[in-house]
């Protein structure tokens, strides 16, 4: 999975990116890893593989990983080069999701880019940066397609659809409220990858007096809040500055941390939440003395093509799916004793692979 975070200057995005890296890497183990300055790669902690790798004396415990690109210079004129932003804006056309950093704290040691804290004028101000910069993908699409027109009926539909979602835009209207009205549409229009087609999750950056009670009692977050709930969008609340202190504590240290300022999780955790939940996601797991490992799969995925994401030659040769729920491995302490408490069922190719679910695969190519 990758995130893109974007954000107006000075509202928390980069003290965000960097203590979500250190706190992922640390708290999970797992090398942080820059690709280059803006991107980090971060393990999602989970348990479930800390126990089962326990149980199997594993030598190797593999996480689902998150991938964090911090899209820096995003200004108001970033779709046409102001600050660093064309450059930048590349970078997350290959996310899967937009994390959107959304100031809601009043300092005034902290100067805001626009005078004054207002997280729906910000909103809309990145918004419109995204729009722009969709735009000109499609109109570069659409003078290539109209030369194409004249001798070719597809290309031609295709630039009916171009004039009608340029329109859309120009409207101020996300891409991701679109409708495609056919099976060539809808494969255009994922092939554009377009910024605002993408599904968006707000981090609501608050002052720590804010934490205890998630932001109930802040207006700021009351209306991202709102706007989200309008727009298919999640919603977690968090103080940058306290994600930094965290970072560079242990996990018993971390634990004491989040309780004192009465938290039941970090903020990275909650990411990874919202995250999941909004792209559909979940983790199925293998397990063995060689290594125990969480594979991050769609909701509804079926067991070949959960056998796929290990090789492709488990998709191919595809015969069954020995499953069993991690929480009853553990319970019996091996898989023959599960085995034989009728725990775990042999699955064929319309098995719908579940959360947690701890699988064998047999194939044969």
């Amino acid at each position: 999975m990758k995130l893109g975070i974007v954000g107006l200057p000075n509202v928390g995005k980069s003290t965000l990116f960097n203590s979500l890296t250190k706190a992922g890497a640390e708290s999970a183990n797992y090398p942080f890893c820059t690709i280059d300055p803006n991107v980090g790669v971060v393990a999602v902690p989970d348990e479930r593989i800390q126990l089962l790798g326990k149980m199997y004396n594993s030598k190797k415990i593999t996480p689902a990983v998150i991938e964090f690109v911090d899209i820096a210079g995003l200004v108001k004129g970033a779709s046409k080069g102001e600050g660093l932003g064309n450059q930048f804006l590349a970078n997350i056309r290959e996310v899967d999701a937009i994390v959107h950093v959304v100031r809601c704290f009043e300092d005034s040691n902290v100067v805001h880019v626009d005078g004054s804290v207002d997280p729906l004028r910000d909103i809309e101000t990145i918004n419109l940066e995204l729009i722009f910069a969709d735009i000109e993908v499609l109109e570069r699409r659409l003078s290539k397609q109209t030369k194409a027109a004249n001798n070719d009926k597809k290309a031609a539909k295709e630039v009916e659809m171009l004039k009608r979602l340029i329109a859309h835009l120009e409207g101020g209207n996300l891409a991701i409220a679109f409708e495609t009205q056919d099976e060539d549409e809808e494969e255009w229009f994922k092939s554009y990858n377009l910024l605002t087609a993408k599904p968006v999750i707000f981090a609501a950056n608050v002052a720590e007096d804010d934490l205890a009670d998630d932001g109930a009692s802040n207006e700021h977050v009351k209306k991202v809040r709102e706007y989200a709930a309008g727009n298919g969008s999640e919603v977690f609340v968090i103080c940058a500055q306290i994600e930094q202190e965290i970072a560079e504590l242990d996990d018993d240290e971390k634990a004491m941390f989040l309780e004192d300022l009465g938290l039941k999780e970090s903020g990275l955790d909650k990411l990874i939440k919202a995250s999941y939940k909004l792209l559909n996601l979940m983790s199925f797991l293998t397990a063995g003395e060689d290594e125990t490992r969480a594979w991050t799969i769609k909701i509804g995925t079926k067991a070949p093509q959960a056998a796929g994401k290990i090789h492709t030659d488990f998709e191919r040769g595809f015969i069954k799916a020995e499953v069993v729920n991690y929480k009853d491995l553990l319970e019996l302490g091996s898989l023959a004793a599960a085995r034989e408490k009728g725990l775990v069922g042999m699955e064929g190719k319309d098995y719908v692979v579940k959360d947690g679910d701890v699988i064998l695969f047999r194939f044969n190519v």
